[in-house]
């Protein structure tokens, strides 16, 4: 059998990559593409109007009910509901004041109450499960409520969030629940219970391209989240731009099984537009790439072939594990597959060269794997990876059609900056936080680095470099780029660490503080060490052992003291959603760990015995 490499990619329409370059005094270069957006609607639920006229009878999504059955929707009763829906919020006084928020995960009545949202001109936003269900102290969620002052709150289950509900929910606020409905709550299904007229027609006239669509929130690395305004231009503009480059979609409506929470911009907008843009079908997924959930995405994907599938790093990395010991899921899974697209952290190039290796296994032809940069701010696509910079993760390819690309010099790097119809004008309420994300010619500052691949090819492309804020310079100031310093060092440590946060500013060498992966830990750990706490198991011999002669080896690829990791150590509490230093989509804010656990920093540097160091 030929090389992974050797092997064709399966044929599918990718625009090739093509981009401008203009530099400008003081090292400032702009970056886009010579090719003009096309044209596109002016809000997204014309896509639904489309649809449900031309394919009404097709799935635009589905879930499994308890009996293990596909609950399904049309497009066309996905409409109908939307408009009854929307008609009843025009009818409760909902506005831009008193918007919709969204407390539970992905389900059809959440799908239908944000098309809802959408069609009355109504915000909504939906919100981070975790932020009801893991916090303990409900800051965050408070916060948004604070910030948001809804006057409609829709959760799946009056139980399940019983707590957070009672916490936050405001006096003036409607509570709308699918199930086990608490005291003076509102059934879901009373919200389908109103005829569209003329006070909907009404508030559909005033709705345009710089209506608000919805507010998502994010952590970033301010601790408490900030509501980035989403637009109905930015949405619909943002699908046009992903249809310009992954152009067979266009060819074949999309089928996606995905588990991706819809509060997060990847899900949400990239993936639920890219199925409503195109005329698509969802299946919503309720596995999650954890030992205990990850059994429901294998029976998903057993039965529904997906022809794209995105995905997190993490769910990417369990599902090649799966891959490889069912030959069952090989087959559906790669059987029309067209696209494999990661965002939300940068993939190992071991899964990378898994996944390659086993769709040449199975069907004689390597799947393209993209990816892409953005954010919330972006709604999300900025950059697209094409079909001839898919060799390697970490290529976020150049700027799609109708984006604009600004670097600015900052230190040793490139930071970029965006500009175009996909753009957020700001922060929910929150006017100096939006005056500080825009420089002076109105370029959202994305705060990640960019480099080129070869500055003398430019269209080969741009590869991430890293977050602005997260570089530092050690006492001899020497800079420390911590951004591919991290993804080296998960690349050698995999599949022992989980994530990593390195240490370092102002003192002699780089440090590392690691959080483990405790199931992958007790793998290589002897009895009776493999069955203990976590605490415990780390502190074992054989773990630690594992982890100096990993952490010594990794010493020897270093090329200075920029890159070079002298000490480490094994953190056993897991990182604290309350105290800001995991974000509810699990990446970590850097600066929150090493201000938390400041003591334990020092303590590394003083040679404590927890410290896993590397020989002289």
């Amino acid at each position: 059998m030929p090389a992974p490499t050797e092997t064709p990619v399966r044929q599918v329409r990718i625009a090739p990559s093509e981009v401008v370059i203009e530099r400008s005094p003081g090292g400032i270069i702009y970056a886009r593409s010579p090719q003009p957006l096309g044209p596109y609607p002016e809000k997204l639920t014309e896509s639904l109007d489309h649809w449900a006229q031309v394919a009404p009878d097709r799935t635009f999504m589905a879930k499994r009910r308890p009996d293990g059955e596909w609950r399904r929707l049309s497009y066309a009763c996905a409409r109908e509901s939307a408009m009854c829906i929307a008609q009843t919020l025009v009818a409760r006084g909902l506005s831009v004041d008193r918007p919709v928020a969204i407390l539970s995960g992905n389900d059809l009545e959440h799908a239908l109450l944000g098309l809802g949202a959408l069609y009355a001109g109504i915000p909504y936003a939906p919100i981070s499960p975790a932020y009801s269900l893991v916090s303990s102290d409900f800051a965050k969620l408070r916060h948004i409520f604070e910030l948001l002052t809804p006057g409609l709150v829709f959760a799946a289950s009056g139980t399940h969030f019983r707590r957070a509900l009672e916490a936050v929910m405001p006096g003036d606020a409607e509570l709308v629940v699918t199930a086990e409905p608490p005291p003076n709550a509102t059934l879901f299904s009373e919200l389908l219970s109103a005829t569209p007229g003329a006070e909907l027609k009404a508030a559909q006239s005033r709705i345009n391209g710089d209506s608000i669509a919805k507010v998502l929130f994010t952590s970033g690395s301010t601790g408490m989240p900030k509501g980035v305004i989403n637009t109905h231009r930015m949405w619909s503009s943002n699908q046009e731009m992903a249809r310009a480059v992954l152009q067979f979609v266009a060819d074949e409506p999309p089928v996606l099984v995905d588990w991706l929470p819809w509060n997060h911009t990847f899900a949400g907008n990239a993936d639920v537009g890219l199925v409503l843009y195109n005329g698509g079908t969802l299946y919503i997924d309720e596995g999650k790439p954890t030992p205990s959930h990850f059994h429901e995405t294998v029976r998903n994907l057993k039965e529904i072939a997906p022809t794209v599938h995105l995905n997190v790093p993490k769910g990417f990395e369990a599902l090649a594990a799966a891959l490889r010991d069912d030959k069952a899921l090989r087959s559906n899974f790669f059987s029309r597959l067209k696209l494999m697209y990661y965002a939300g952290a940068g993939l190992s190039q071991p899964v990378w060269d898994a996944l390659e290796a086993l769709s040449v296994e199975t069907c004689g032809e390597r799947i393209l794997m993209l990816a892409g940069l953005g954010s919330t701010e972006t709604a999300p696509h900025a950059l697209f990876a094409d079909r001839e910079q898919a060799s390697r993760a970490g290529h976020v390819g150049v700027p799609a059609p109708g984006v604009e690309l600004k670097l600015v010099p900052v230190g040793q790097k490139l930071e970029a900056r965006l500009r175009g119809p996909n753009i957020t004008p700001g922060y929910w309420r929150q006017p100096e936080l939006t005056r500080a994300a825009f420089d002076e010619e109105g370029f959202y500052k994305l705060g990640d680095a960019l480099r080129f691949v070869n500055e003398e090819e430019p269209r080969e492309g741009f590869v991430f470099d890293g977050r602005i804020a997260e570089d530092f310079k050690l006492s001899t100031g020497t800079w420390v780029s911590v951004g591919p310093l991290r993804a080296r060092f998960l690349r050698h440590f995999s599949p022992f660490v989980q994530d990593v946060v390195i240490a370092g500013h102002d003192r002699d060498y780089i440090a590392a503080l690691i959080f483990p992966d405790v199931d992958a830990c007790r793998r290589i750990a002897p009895e009776p060490a493999a069955g203990s706490p976590a605490a415990e198991l780390l502190a074992s011999t054989a773990v630690r052992s594992m982890f100096r002669k990993l952490l010594q080896e990794f010493s020897k690829t270093a090329t200075g003291s920029s890159n070079r990791v002298g000490s480490a150590v094994l953190l056993d509490v897991p990182p604290s959603i309350d105290a800001h230093e995991i974000t509810d989509k699990g990446s970590l804010n850097q600066g929150a760990v090493l201000r938390n656990r400041a003591q334990l920093v020092e303590e590394l540097y003083q040679g404590s015995p927890r410290a896993i160091a590397v020989e002289a």
